[in-house]
């Protein structure tokens, strides 16, 4: 039902949430999908568990950043700025 809801085109006037650390978009309600399964927390019978394990990947992928602050990347490194400023 996602996928139709995207070939439709039913998604572009579709309201949204943001995720926590992550900062995705996703849709509150997607016509023949259960809402409450759109939030990954909705999904996971321990809040807490989700939340620390968000919260951990969130870190790891800021790690894995650090790599890149060394490259330089476009006129003025503007392009390695946006990269780094777009992780969580």
């Amino acid at each position: 039902k996602i996928i139709d809801a995207i070939h439709s085109g039913s998604l572009l006037t579709a309201n949204y949430k943001r995720t926590e650390v992550f900062g995705l978009d996703i849709p509150t309600e997607v016509e023949g999908v259960p809402s409450e399964i759109l939030d990954p927390v909705n999904t996971w019978s321990d809040k807490k568990a989700y939340q620390d394990t968000l919260l951990k990947l969130g870190g790891l992928f800021k790690k894995n950043f650090e790599t890149f602050t060394n490259y330089k990347i476009g006129k003025d490194n503007k392009l390695t700025e946006e990269i780094l400023a777009a992780g969580p």
